[in-house]
């Protein structure tokens, strides 16, 4: 192994005083959803509201006097990007940062709000990778890789360390995966302090790029992910090996689970996940049989989401629970109709949300009309009784997607 349980030990006395040691609860209502014993390590509270604190700050602080002076450059999609801003900023470190052009504006604000250079280059982390090495080979700056690299990795597995000595009999951690710097580090730490426990990591189902190079598939990679943050193409050379000798499993979450996820963690936990962050939780929705009953860790691991994409996920979530509801009624065009479907709605306790009129559509008569309504429901029952009281009044409800009734 690249890293030792040593190597995470000496890190963590490192890390003491530098980031926060983030609770460790137990989170009854996700136990309740998934159907096993749920503990959260909640490092969306480091103050860059990511767990890649930790191995950056072990990285730059290792830096010798010439290197800091010269100093750094990294490529992320937002969280290792804004913790190495702001440890170098912390240190008095220049530090540039090359990012993903559809990194979310959050991330790129809060990185360049930590005092750091930030330039935004290619579609992913290796396109960005490319401008990185070009960075290197003009300014003589040290790399601080986002996973493949011993200091990184021993930093991230500082985390088990905490949730072991917090819950010290738990049976299996679920880790997100990216590059893999995150689980091979508390791979090392846990396996290496209970040699049974079980570790499970998690990919993004549209970046299986782990799961390809430990079990020889090849699936495609690829594509708009809400997980940003794990969302990598080449997976690390150190990463690698550690993860295929320790790991049990890689679980693949598609992008409904995910937000699933995010919005079970900010409904029921009240609090913030960004995509890649709430993987571990989605991998329970995803694969509820293999969990059931067991004490699982999951690592709550960035919380850096887009305010407008959350609220997105939130509406859709109310909508797959049929909590909102768009119909498509045809009615005939003549004063009174509209004022009618206000009442019966009302009478039927559905709050109204949003109403289209459509005149001109082919397929109704030249005296009739088409009204697209989206309602707020209680639940899915007290939907159809809404749907039902519509067809009970001749106006032929067909039930459409929240986004077609604008259209």
């Amino acid at each position: 192994m690249t890293v030792t349980l040593d190597d995470i030990q000496a890190a963590r006395r490192l890390l003491q005083g530098q980031v926060i040691a983030t609770p460790m609860l137990p989170a009854p209502r996700l136990s309740a959803l998934t159907g096993a014993e749920v503990f959260v390590k909640y490092e969306n509270l480091q103050v860059t509201a990511s767990f890649k604190d930790r191995g950056a700050y072990v990285k730059l602080a290792a830096l010798p006097e010439d290197a800091r002076r010269r100093g750094v450059v990294t490529m992320s999609a937002g969280n290792h990007a804004q913790s190495v801003a702001y440890h170098a900023q912390r240190l008095g470190i220049p530090a540039t940062i090359v990012m993903p052009e559809p990194t979310p504006f959050v991330k790129v604000a809060s990185t360049k709000a930590f005092g750091a250079r930030v330039v935004l280059h290619g579609e992913t982390l290796a396109d960005s990778q490319e401008r990185v090495e070009a960075i290197i080979a003009a300014e003589g700056s040290t790399l601080v890789h986002p996973y493949d690299d011993p200091l990184i990795i021993a930093g991230q597995g500082t985390i088990a360390l905490e949730m072991l000595e917090a819950v010290p009999d738990l049976d299996v951690l679920v880790i997100p995966i990216g590059g893999g710097g995150l689980i091979a580090g508390n791979a090392v730490a846990a396996r290496g302090l209970r040699p049974a426990i079980e570790v499970v990591g998690v990919e993004a189902a549209l970046y299986p790029s782990m799961r390809n190079a430990v079990r020889g598939e090849i699936r495609p990679i690829g594509g708009p992910t809400l997980a940003e943050g794990i969302a990598v193409k080449n997976v690390g050379r150190m990463t690698r090996p550690i993860i295929a000798a320790l790991v049990s499993d890689i679980v693949l979450v598609d992008e409904a689970q995910l937000e699933r996820a995010v919005n079970a963690y900010l409904t029921l936990q009240k609090t913030m996940a960004e995509g890649a962050g709430a993987a571990g939780l989605a991998a329970m929705l995803a694969e509820p049989a293999r969990f059931r009953g067991k004490r699982v860790g999951l690592v709550l691991c960035g919380g850096n989401i887009d305010p407008r994409i959350l609220a997105s996920i939130m509406v859709r979530e109310l909508e797959r629970d049929s909590r909102i509801v768009s119909i498509r009624l045809t009615i005939p065009d003549r004063p009174g109709v509209l004022g009618g479907i206000a009442t019966l709605l009302g009478e039927h306790g559905a709050n109204i949300l949003e109403v289209d009129h459509h005149r001109l559509f082919l397929d109704v008569p030249a005296k009739g009309a088409k009204i697209d309504v989206t309602v707020e429901a209680r639940d899915r029952a007290h939907a159809r009784e809404i749907v039902q009281a519509c067809a009970d009044q001749g106006w032929h409800p067909v039930p459409i997607a929240t986004a077609k009734a604008i259209e």
